[in-house]
């Protein structure tokens, strides 16, 4: 969730799943997608915050590597930059595999949902967020892509215009709930965690 608090009130970065896709077509989302098997030897600019990395351990376990750990926020800003044509991180021209190194210093750990039973695709998604100012993003810098169109910014507060899948909206209700209680979004803040288990959707803390 890319973040804009350059005005009254936090906007968040959404676009429109395009209509051939077999999973959730139409609907708005943020930018995002699957991990690739190359996302754990991307070089990085700034390394993950130290709580958002426990955070993760407590998904896989204190036995789980720091780089497939770091993987899952590297594709994040890969998927964000595809996705959008945003770089969060420092230009490197050189890079064969980016055209910047990712910078996930600023990276919030948000949420984690996994897709119910019944769905053509599931999927094992981790919601991050990063404020724009933090990352030396210029909101207006967004273009359309393959993947997602009609990007835009929509205020948190109202999201009633658009079609989003349940999942998103409950996500950008926990981060409502996150920026009334602290607008800064502190790094070691407990994450939400959806799951279906014996057909009832539940929400766990990690």
């Amino acid at each position: 969730m890319l973040l804009d608090r350059s005005q009254a009130h936090v906007r968040v970065l959404v676009g429109k799943r395009h209509k051939a896709h077999v999973f959730m077509p139409d609907l708005h989302v943020f930018p995002g997608g699957r991990r690739d098997t190359s996302d754990h030897k991307l070089h990085w600019a700034g390394d993950i915050h130290p709580a958002v990395l426990e955070r993760l351990k407590t998904c896989y376990g204190q036995r789980a590597s720091e780089s497939r750990l770091r993987a899952i926020a590297l594709a994040a800003l890969r998927e964000l930059h595809e996705e959008a044509s945003i770089a969060v991180g420092r230009k490197d021209c050189g890079n064969t595999t980016l055209p910047f190194l990712p910078d996930l210093t600023n990276l919030r750990y948000m949420a984690r949902a996994i897709t119910p039973p019944g769905f053509p695709r599931r999927f094992d998604t981790h919601f991050f967020a990063v404020f724009t100012d933090e990352a030396g993003v210029e909101p207006t810098d967004i273009r359309d892509s393959r993947e997602l169109e009609d990007l835009r910014w929509i205020d948190v507060n109202d999201v009633s215009a658009l079609q989003m899948p349940d999942i998103t909206e409950i996500i950008l209700g926990d981060l409502r709930a996150s920026l009334k209680s602290d607008a800064s979004l502190p790094f070691g803040r407990p994450v939400p965690f959806y799951y279906t288990r014996h057909g009832r959707f539940v929400r766990d803390l990690l």
